[in-house]
């Protein structure tokens, strides 16, 4: 059997509306992607601290339909213009999509990676390369975090680098919870996991118990009420992007005990200078390492603070 993808560009307001009309009109699935992707308008979607994400779509959308070869493609998309009212019936291209093996063709796409100098990232249903290693069986998902990413990646070899053994370790913005097992797995003595995506948390749970991790994966809203502001951390680590990095810079800082680690990354190269301004009124952040034009900002609070 073969499939057609209809592909629709349109703008952001029209996004989810059509979506969800292209489907009662009779597509199989549809989903929605950044028009902009690849180009230097590229823009990524993501929610601030503790506030839901309302809309999952780019100011230009390509809305991408999957349908069966032998119905009418253009009554399709004119009859999930019109429920949802359009002025006028958006143009579309087609493509033709083969049927394939799907499990077989997505698993052949991920590789066991090597990170830092003893850590491996092993798909499932891969062998693990060197058992002596600090090994995490992680699958990819809907949450961001398997290792591939050159600031996970960093973050990761930061962390063994700086092997947190016997520590607390907040990681906010886990996603996959990937950072968080490899500071549980360097034998951190307390590990804590925050991000704003529900299915980020049920994603990092999962891994976690498969990883046989003892972590705590919460909401923000959850870790407040558990952790009040005055519960420090002596590693806290934060992977998220920079404008999210700067809006949170007093509460991350508060956040890390007197004498302990703060490690950043999701920040650009050339955004190291601003995200490390927003910090210094609390601690002094330097470029660790960068990688494809990515950083990783670390410092340590001053031991005398209070």
């Amino acid at each position: 059997m073969a499939w057609v993808e209809i592909i629709i560009e349109v703008a952001r307001d029209h996004a989810e509306n059509l979506s969800d009309a292209l489907m009662d009109a009779g597509a199989l699935s549809v989903s929605v992607e950044d028009a902009d992707e690849g180009t230097d308008a590229e823009k990524p979607l993501f929610g601030e601290p503790g506030m839901e994400i309302t809309e999952r779509a780019w100011e230009r959308s390509r809305v991408v339909a999957l349908a069966d070869t032998d119905i009418d493609h253009a009554a399709l998309v004119a009859n999930a213009a019109a429920s949802i009212k359009l002025a006028e019936v958006p143009a579309f291209t087609t493509r033709n999509v083969e049927e394939q093996d799907w499990v077989r063709l997505t698993q052949s796409q991920f590789e066991p990676i090597h990170i830092g100098k003893n850590i491996w990232v092993v798909p499932s249903w891969h062998e693990i390369p060197d058992p002596q290693a600090l090994v995490l069986e992680l699958d990819p998902g809907l949450a961001f975090g398997t290792g591939s990413h050159p600031t996970t990646r960093l973050c990761m070899e930061w962390l063994e680098a700086h092997a947190p053994q016997n520590l607390s370790v907040l990681d906010y913005g886990c996603g996959s919870g990937i950072l968080a097992m490899v500071a549980k797995k360097l034998e951190a003595n307390k590990v804590i996991g925050v991000d704003i995506d529900p299915q980020a948390i049920e994603s990092a749970n999962f891994n976690a118990e498969r990883n046989q991790c003892e972590i705590e994966f919460s909401l923000p809203e959850e870790f407040g009420e558990k952790y009040p502001a005055s519960h420090q951390f002596d590693v806290v680590v934060a992977n998220i992007l920079s404008s999210p990095l700067k809006l949170m810079a007093p509460m991350l800082s508060g956040r890390v005990a007197p004498g302990g680690a703060l490690i950043l990354s999701g920040v650009l190269a050339r955004q190291a200078e601003e995200v490390a301004a927003a910090y210094a009124p609390f601690i002094q952040l330097s470029v660790w390492q960068e990688r494809e034009g990515w950083v990783a900002l670390h410092g340590r609070r001053n031991a005398s603070a209070s």
